[in-house]
């Protein structure tokens, strides 16, 4: 087995991306950096122990190569492959439990009460 593998598989074996030619298409636009220097080659060779960052989505993601894949397998088997950095983002307090900014159902309430009494 090498000791190495190319940008584009790892990313595809470690569920990153969908396909494998959409992992190859953001690393060809320059979108992902290994040990901080920028790669445009789908080709690039990555090796246990190298860092990661790329943008997945609207996401900075920022992962540690643990181990090389050998087959596209579940995502329990994908997530041995890194060790995820990416920082937690900040949640305030009143959307922890709630996907989106859309307000609920007591919050439009509140705001109707509040633009009721202030008239």
């Amino acid at each position: 087995m090498s000791d190495s593998q190319r940008i584009d598989k790892w990313l595809w074996h470690a569920r990153f991306f969908k396909t494998r030619t959409l992992a190859a298409k953001v690393v060809s636009a320059g979108h992902v950096r290994i040990n901080s220097a920028r790669v445009k080659k789908p080709a690039t060779l990555v090796r246990p122990g190298d860092g990661l960052s790329f943008m997945q989505g609207r996401e900075l993601r920022i992962v540690r190569i643990s181990a090389l894949g050998q087959r596209r397998g579940p995502a329990s088997e994908a997530a041995m492959l890194y060790h995820d950095l990416t920082p937690v983002p900040d949640i305030p307090a009143v959307a922890a439990g709630r996907v989106g900014i859309r307000p609920t159902k007591k919050d439009r309430r509140a705001i109707d009460f509040i633009r009721h009494t202030s008239s």
